[in-house]
């Protein structure tokens, strides 16, 4: 056994105390702002519905929608693949997951809306039966996993009327057996961080005139107006709104057509793939790294229906859009009609499918030190867990074919995906 080297330093211990003392301010501060993702699932979308149109078939009644324009205008594998491009190998695998998952869970996130989308003139009733209708779902296990209500933002016209809705709603569920934990509530076209905190204090006091636990309710930033992403001042108001939420924020929403009309986009060229949709949803994503608040795209306002020319063409271009946000790191996006919903999925299906093999064998090299022809870091293996787990959320990836790939369990993934900070290097089980 050779002999030890010999090490030796000049700084004494007092040093090093000295710099940690002042920066623990910083390291709080760091703890406090960039807790980092939560681990839990994200949905792939969100479907909206107006208040009062919403009712207990309605998740049904897309899933049926979607499973009709796919026996209509794609019968077969064969056809769905020639509409959007899909390769011959993906294509079987991904048909029957789509068809499946249009059986089983057909929307992961749905918004009831009392916004723009609302047409009913008794806003109280139509909340409070929404709340009915939401507690009888969660009761019987068919509500989607993610459900909740937006409201009318905070400005002077509407402030009241959303402040109402948002307490018949929420008053309605714990009336009927409580928050569901899968409870989404969606503040939009927010401008000033002002609002957000006007809207903590809201629930604030929900909470408290229930006995609720604080910080039970939470919810998500629409971000609709020019404002939103550029102050006055010049700085990103939605890095600042995220504070203002004080911990509360769980999302950051793009919504397509308010902002793209908000900078003056023609209707025509209003769409997700914008430069200023693009400049607006970089600005979302870098504010919300690591904080724990998830980013949305928005939507296309093309729907697919009427001959099945347009269909296709309406398919392609859905399709295609989504791809585009997932390779950007978009991991949900918006739903506006039942004959989205199939593109929607066989777009995120053939996103994971595609990279399985080669992101599993890429994790599993870098968990067992074997080397591989890429040479990953902590960060990128944090990036590989991530995208395994994402897939096994929404039904592209099958928790056993995972596994044997990787040799990883859950746990392991979940800790590859989701580290303590400063401790990227957790270990197969």
């Amino acid at each position: 056994m050779g002999q030890q080297e010999k090490v030796s330093t000049s700084l004494a211990g007092a040093v090093s105390e000295g710099i940690s003392a002042s920066l623990a301010v910083v390291d709080a501060e760091l703890d406090r702002r960039y807790p980092g993702d939560p681990g839990t699932r994200q949905p792939v979308h969100t479907v909206y519905v107006p208040g009062n149109v919403f009712d207990a078939s309605t998740l049904r009644s897309w899933g049926d929608q979607a499973l009709a324009a796919l026996d209509e205008h794609a019968p077969d594998a064969a056809s769905f693949a020639a509409v959007l491009g899909l390769s011959d190998d993906l294509a079987e695998d991904v048909y029957g997951r789509v068809r499946a998952k249009l059986e089983r869970e057909p929307i992961e996130d749905l918004r009831i809306d009392f916004e723009d989308g609302y047409g009913g003139d008794d806003e109280d009733r139509d909340a409070a039966r929404a709340a009915r209708l939401v507690s009888e779902a969660y009761a019987k296990g068919t509500a989607a996993p993610y459900t909740g209500i937006r409201m009318k933002c905070m400005e002077a016209a509407v402030r009241d009327r959303g402040i109402r809705t948002t307490d018949v709603f929420l008053t309605g569920l714990l009336e009927h057996g409580g928050l569901p934990e899968g409870l989404v509530l969606t503040l939009p076209k927010v401008t000033y961080p002002e609002q957000v905190t006007a809207f903590v204090r809201l629930l604030e006091a929900f909470e408290k005139a229930h006995g609720l636990d604080a910080g039970r309710l939470g919810f998500e930033i629409q971000i609709e107006t020019s404002q939103a992403i550029l102050a006055a001042d010049g700085t990103a108001a939605v890095a600042r709104m995220i504070g203002a939420a004080e911990g509360r924020a769980t999302g950051l929403h793009y919504g397509t057509f308010d902002y793209s009309a908000c900078l003056g986009v023609s209707a025509a060229y209003q769409a997700s793939d914008h430069p200023a949709a693009d400049h607006a949803k970089a600005i979302m994503q870098v504010a919300a790294a690591g904080t724990g608040v998830r980013v949305s795209d928005g939507s296309t306002n093309v729907l697919p229906v009427g001959s099945t020319e347009h269909v296709h063409e309406a398919w392609r271009l859905h399709y295609g859009l989504t791809r585009r946000a997932l390779a950007r790191a978009y991991y949900q996006g918006w739903d506006m009609h039942p004959g989205h919903i199939p593109t929607r999925y066989a777009a995120v299906f053939a996103f994971y499918r595609e990279g399985f093999e080669a992101a599993a064998k890429r994790l599993s090299a870098y968990a067992n030190h074997a080397g591989g022809d890429v040479m990953d870091e902590p960060a990128t293996a944090k990036a590989l867990s991530s995208y395994l787990l994402r897939g096994i959320d929404c039904g592209a990836l099958d928790t056993a074919e995972v596994d044997a790939l990787t040799g990883m369990t859950r746990t392991a993934l979940d800790r590859f995906a989701a580290p303590r900070r400063g401790d990227l290097t957790a270990s197969a089980e």
